[in-house]
Formats: C-alpha cells, structure tokens, sequence
C-alpha cells in the first residue's frame, strides 16, 4: 500500500483526530457487540504509547435531519456514550466524551486532553453536514488537531465531512485497521495465488452485478449462491415459485452467464419452503422443479457437492454473501457447509467480505479460521468491484 500509515508521521504528544467505526448496536442503553471497538484497539494503543492526545470521531446508526422530531428520537437512540463506557473498559487511559459534536464545550475538552488520554466526541450523524462532506464542517473537525487517522474502513466508501473532508485540511495517515484491510483484499485482487475462486451469494443480483462482472474478470471460478441464484434460475427458462426474484434483472442475469460461460458456477439444487419460517415443511428439489407455492431458501446438498468440487485445489478465496437463510438454522446447512469446505483448504489465502458473510461465519463458529473477516460490508464489496474507495483516496501517499 503506497498510503501513508501512521508509523509513518510523527504524532507524539501530538493532538490525533482519529476516524473509527464505532457504530456498534445499543441494547438497553448498552453496547451490546463491541467488535468494531476491538478493531480499533490497535491503532488507539498505538497512540496511547506515542503519549499522543487521541479525538475519536464516528457515527452511530442514522439521524434523520428532515423531520425534527425524528431527528431528536434518533440523537437520543444514536448517543455514542455508552460507546465512550465500553472504550474505558478496553484501554489503560483515561476515556473523556464530549456530548457535543462543535463549539466551545468540546473546544475545551479537547484543549484540557493530557498526553495519553481519549476524547470521544459525539456521534457525527448529530450534524447535518457529515454526510454532505460539508468543508466548513470538516475545516472545524481538523482544526481540533494536529494529525488525522484514517481507521473506519466500514465508512470509507463514503465521501463524508469525517472521512474525507478532513484530510483537506491535516497531514494524514491509514491506521492499521484499514491498511490491514487494503493489504488483504488488494492481495487477493492484484495477484492472487491461483486457482481463485470467488463465492458470491445475498439476496440480490442487483446488489451484486458490479462485484459479479469485475470477478469474472480476474477469477477463475465465479461460485453463485443465496438468493439472487433465483434470477438466474429465471433467465435459465426456470419457474422459481414464490421465491426471491428481481424480474428486472432476469436479462442481466442472461448476459452474466454468456459471459461468465463454464467460469460461473450455480446451485444445481435447492431447499424449498411453503413459508418464510423455520416450521414450515422444507423440501430439497431440483434448480429446474421448484414447485409454484414454494420458495427457495438454501443450497441442497448436490449443490454442496459441486460447490465442493469447484473450491478443491483452491489457493486464493472470496466470499461475500451467504448461501441461504442462515439466520434460521434450518436453512444454514449451505453456508455451513460451504464455510467448511473453505477453511479445510490446505494452504489458501481466504477472504470473507465483510457483511452477512462475516455474520454468518462468526455465527456458525468460523471466526478464527479465515485468513481475513473484513470490517466493512459495504467498503469491502467496492473494493472487490475495483472502485475507488473515497476514505482511501484522501489518505496522503508515502513519500
């Protein structure tokens, strides 16, 4: 990565205004999944070592400016204290939190930090401007500080005041969250070890062609799966019931598989379903039979066999999107067992991108046994399409 990383800059005794991912759900007031906390604890201790006074900026859920009674219920539902509570219990340094996001009160907050010690500022969403990339906005935020950090890289696709504005105005850096992101997803793009085979699946094809169309470029197998596999169906001749399909796409889906030829991959059977629950009476039926008043809502196991098949003598792996409802354990068994068939691969570099397939391989006990679980879904999958990732691009190059 030619980016600046901040081992890079100098940020001794330096005021640091950091960009982290805290946007971590609440449950009674309380965190209750820190994993985006713990992602950022390398880069902040880091810091914390340069005796560095640390601002921590991100957003919390979303704040609806449009409507103000809607923006007040949504502020009280975001507030990122709880979020401050949590960092305190993770870090040996003393945690402050400014409730406001700009003006005097946090102006003196940052102004009483001591080397060594956090301020976390209130949810950036609070202003209107940050998901504008407001420069009046991002010229306050860097005027807290000497250096800015760039450590969210579930939010850098998003050309924001606190992702990108900022480093308008301050020398700027990766921290190492997001430069161990770029680094394992750049690997696996711009020279994997082959064979690469990507896995594809979530609910819509529409969601996905970018990512679909650019790995078919530099993959050698394209595996689809979840979801989206019905609009396939569809352009294949098939009827798919009542399951999930974008009729809109169904020609899209047909030039995807002249393109794609032998490279791509689909189910070859499916696990149908009268309802969308995890009592209704399921069946496995053939890709091409599914009844009228059924839905599909996983792979079946002749699928998994060729899915198999396909991944064996693998040595780079990308896999973004479930193969079905993983969230019902009735339906997992695809996802399961495609997680398996990943992780027992001797030798492969194996990459999830970020999202339901995180979720999924986390859920189903998969955590450690991937090469790399990126943080961001949305990030990720820009990144895998080949785009420019905006949070990136405003990070200084390494001289």
């Amino acid at each position: 990565m030619s980016k600046q990383t901040v081992r890079d800059i100098d940020v001794a005794g330096k005021k640091v205004l950091v960009r982290v991912d805290f946007n971590v759900p609440l449950k009674d007031g309380e965190v209750a999944d820190d994993n985006r906390i713990n992602a950022a604890l390398p880069t902040i201790n880091y810091l914390l070592e340069q005796n560095a006074k640390i601002i921590l900026l991100s957003h919390l859920g979303k704040v609806d400016h449009k409507d103000p009674q809607k923006t007040e219920s949504d502020k009280a539902k975001n507030n990122m204290e709880p979020v401050a509570g949590k960092l305190q219990e993770k870090v040996d340094a003393k945690v402050h939190f400014s409730p406001v996001t700009r003006g005097q009160e946090l102006d003196d907050a940052v102004a009483a930090l001591k080397d060594g010690e956090i301020l976390v500022v209130q949810n950036t969403r609070y202003e209107a401007g940050e998901s504008k990339n407001d420069p009046e906005l991002a010229k306050y935020w860097a005027s807290l500080a000497d250096v800015y950090v760039s450590d969210a890289f579930g939010s850098v696709h998003r050309a924001h005041a606190s992702t990108v504005g900022v480093a308008d105005y301050l020398d700027s850096a990766s921290g190492f969250l997001v430069q161990k992101e770029i680094d394992a997803l750049s690997t696996a793009l711009d020279n994997p070890e082959r064979p690469f085979v990507a896995i594809l699946g979530g609910a819509k094809v529409s969601d996905k062609i970018g990512l679909i169309e650019h790995l078919l470029d530099i993959a050698d197998k394209v595996i689809i799966g979840g979801g989206m596999a019905y609009t396939f169906y569809k352009a294949q001749g098939h009827e798919v019931g009542t399951s999930l399909l974008e009729a809109d796409k169904v020609e899209i889906a047909k030039e995807i598989m002249e393109k794609g030829k032998d490279k791509l991959v689909l189910p070859v059977d499916t696990v149908v379903a009268k309802e969308f629950n995890e009592t209704s009476d399921s069946k496995t039926v053939k890709a091409s039979e599914i009844p009228a008043d059924y839905m599909g809502l996983d792979i079946g196991p002749e699928t998994i066999k060729l899915f198999r098949k396909e991944l064996e003598g693998a040595k780079t792996v990308v896999w973004n999107g479930p193969m079905g409802v993983f969230e019902m354990d009735k339906f997992a068994n695809g996802t399961l067992e495609v997680a398996k068939a990943i992780v027992e691969l001797p030798n492969a570099n194996t990459i999830i991108g970020g999202g339901d397939s995180a979720a999924a391989a986390i859920k189903l006990g998969f955590k450690d046994d991937f090469t790399h679980i990126s943080t961001g879904g949305g990030a990720s999958m820009e990144f895998l399409e080949g785009k420019e990732l905006p949070g990136v691009a405003a990070i200084k190059e390494r001289k």
